[in-house]
Order: structure tokens, then sequence, then C-alpha cells
């Protein structure tokens, strides 16, 4: 199957299926004579797999890793486990500063005007201004 069918069969796209090759996550494909890319069954499988877990935001070498433990039969579970709850620790943490990301956007906000004056606590505070810290804005 070519890189297009492929991409359609896996809901991976070509340029991420060449770029997937590229840093060694999937094996090299096959080529037929006219050199042209020729994925099969193992290499839909591993995209469908790489998509998903993609899709849960593991990086590239998370992935690696869950391939490898993936393909051995003879993997403890708890490896599998590991990786994923250390996966969900990280997102905690990445949530969390969003949400105080979020939360000081707030209350910069509620703190400016929003009329037609020039003077903005939300620029003051981006800029770095004493002005917005004694107003309590975050840094």
């Amino acid at each position: 199957m070519n890189i297009g069918k492929a991409a359609k069969a896996t809901g991976v796209s070509a340029k991420m299926i060449r770029y997937y090759e590229s840093v060694g996550l999937i094996r090299p494909s096959e080529r037929t004579e006219s050199n042209y890319r020729d994925f099969g069954e193992r290499d839909l499988n591993d995209l469908r797999f790489i998509r998903r877990a993609r899709g849960l935001g593991f990086s590239v070498e998370e992935i690696t890793r869950l391939l490898s433990l993936w393909r051995d039969r003879n993997r403890p579970s708890r490896e599998v486990k590991a990786l994923a709850e250390k996966h969900v620790a990280d997102l905690d943490a990445r949530i969390a500063e969003m949400q105080a990301m979020a939360d000081a956007l707030r209350d910069l906000s509620r703190c400016c005007a929003g009329d037609d004056r020039p003077d903005c606590p939300i620029l003051s505070d981006l800029a770095g201004s004493p002005a917005a810290a004694s107003r309590g804005a975050v840094q």
C-alpha cells in the first residue's frame, strides 16, 4: 500500500508518516521497484498505535518505549503502567500550570476597564510594570 493509502487507512498524514520514519519511530518501509513506499499490515498497525498514543499526548520518545513494550509479548505490564502513570502526572502538572495562567488572565481582565482610555493593566503586567505588581497582578 502506498503512503497516501496508508495515511487514509490510519488517519496519520503522509507528512507525519515520513517524519516518524525519519526519527526511527517506524521502521523504514519496503520500497517498490519504482522506489515508492510500500506499507504492510504491520506498518498500518504501528501507525494506528502511534496515532492513538499521540492523541493521548505521549511524546515521540514515550511512544518509542510504548511500541517496544507492545511488541515484546514477554514484557511485564508494570512497565507500561508506570509509563502511563508518569504521563498522567505530567498532564496533571501541565493542567495546573494552564489553570494558573487562566486565573492570572481572569484577574488581569477584571482589573482592566476595557474602555477608550489607553491605560491597561493587562499590558502593564506583560511589560513588568511596577504599578501592575502593586495592584496584585501575577508576575
